[in-house]
């Protein structure tokens, strides 16, 4: 193993993101600054990613004071906390085996934390079944995705397993699907109909963004037609906030489709904690509901999931508490809403915010964005900024980003992943931030584009 030449094949075959240069490049500039090498600015920013935490954000005060006595149970004692979170800890301690939360748990999760996801998923559907037995819980909801494309990976070249991938997607897809073994096969979402699903796109590529239910009707007939499995990423379905929008699950249209579709169509759907009311990406669990999967198949999730032997046992309690907050009454149901509704009101006008500043700004456009906490935002870059880009054998995008850390300190990440030469360029912001954080992002940014849109024009 000392040689290159004895790494595994596969391993080697994994592309370096994009994403994982510039977080290199954030380091060595952080660096920099510590050592007192002089910039214009104090810090670097990074609000290239879904980390609302690491941005500034406050956690929610109801999970982490249960979460607090679950680890160390004497707090259960202490009547300064409130009753509903001393009562919630002591039940989830009752399921740990042990009564402590440093036990193993089954593989695919703990019964309790599987059944509370299960009810929370026919709350959020309107009645539609769910089981327990159908719901698997992993360390994130990336693991949980990993595992059903490494169930399914098979064939090479033309025959290899291929996975419909939209664009621009998150930074972290194209490395997974190499490291599944499986082919990224892209599609391109309709960036002017608000990153819409084109059906007729979606034939071309096979020879999140928010959607309505017309279109997640034409994706399950699609998947249906052409005999497909459904991966569905929701874990942003707290946070849909366009106006006259909802979140629709993709099930709850299936279900309503009627059996000649509801009986037939195989889904995947993931949620984790990283979603943008919880935010807690740190601790490392999300779930994934199986729909009319083969039971023989379905075995094998759970053993694949083994081979974790459990996922981090505060995670799925932290899960619990998710899908299951405090109700009207609780004790702590009145600092739960309204630490949620900020959350919310915060992600609603940095979007609106964000949406006008980068549209007003030469060179860029931005949709406005409905859901989720990242807004891609396109770059018309100057032929000069281009032709650099090709002979550095970096993507456009990729450059701009590079330019934008070294000159400005702002971390932003690059919408096209692994050398994707689409023609267009994109910029990928989280907007989960707090507001004066968006805002000193903004001023840099402008700064830095103005700039170079007057050196290069």
């Amino acid at each position: 193993m000392s040689s290159l030449q004895h790494v595994n094949p596969t391993v080697k075959g994994i592309r370096e993101s994009a994403h994982s240069g510039l977080q290199s490049l954030a380091a060595h500039v952080t660096q920099e600054i510590a050592q007192g090498v002089q910039k214009p600015f104090k810090e670097v920013i990074d609000i290239s990613s879904g980390d609302p935490h690491k941005a500034g954000m406050k956690p929610i005060s109801f999970v982490r004071q249960v979460l607090a006595v679950c680890l160390h149970p004497e707090l259960l004692g202490n009547k300064t906390l409130p009753l509903d979170v001393r009562l919630r800890a002591q039940r989830l301690l009752e399921v740990c085996d042990g009564g402590s939360v440093g036990s193993y748990t089954d593989s695919s999760g703990m019964p309790h934390v599987r059944q509370s996801i299960a009810e929370f998923i026919m709350r959020r559907d309107v009645g539609v079944h769910s089981h327990a037995k159908d719901v698997f819980i992993s360390a994130g909801s990336q693991r949980g995705l990993m595992v059903i494309l490494k169930l399914l990976a098979s064939g090479e070249g033309d025959t290899q397993t291929g996975v419909l991938t939209p664009r621009p997607c998150p930074h972290t897809l194209s490395t997974l699907l190499d490291d599944a073994g499986v082919a990224l096969v892209p599609y391109q979402l309709m960036e002017d109909r608000g990153w819409a699903v084109d059906l007729s796109e979606l034939h071309r590529a096979l020879k999140c963004h928010v959607q309505d239910w017309k279109s997640i009707e034409e994706v399950i007939r699609f998947a249906a037609a052409e005999r497909l499995l459904l991966l569905i990423d929701e874990v942003y379905q707290d946070s849909v906030y366009g106006q006259g929008k909802e979140f629709i699950s993709f099930k709850r249209v299936l279900f309503e489709m009627g059996k000649e579709y509801s009986g037939k169509v195989q889904m995947v759907s993931l949620h984790s904690l990283s979603s943008a009311c919880m935010g807690e990406c740190g601790l490392r669990a999300g779930y994934m509901e199986l729909v009319n999967m083969d039971p023989e198949v379905t075995h094998f999730v759970d053993t694949m999931l083994c081979t974790d032997i459990s996922s981090p046992v505060t995670g799925q309690l932290a899960l619990d508490l998710m899908v299951n907050p405090p109700r009207p009454g609780d004790p702590s149901y009145d600092t739960y809403t309204q630490e949620i509704l900020h959350i919310q009101a915060t992600l609603s006008q940095n979007a609106q915010r964000a949406h006008e500043f980068l549209n007003d700004l030469p060179g860029m456009s931005s949709q406005p964005a409905k859901g989720g906490i990242y807004l891609y935002p396109r770059l018309h870059l100057p032929s000069e900024i281009i032709e650099n880009a090709k002979k550095l054998e970096v993507e456009a995008g990729v450059l701009y980003c590079q330019m934008l850390l070294k000159e400005e300190g702002v971390f932003l990440g690059a919408g096209c992943q692994n050398g994707e030469t689409t023609g267009n360029h994109y910029l990928r912001l989280c907007i989960l931030v707090p507001a004066d954080t968006l805002e000193e992002v903004l001023a840099r940014l402008a700064s830095f584009h103005l700039r170079l849109m007057d050196t290069c024009p």
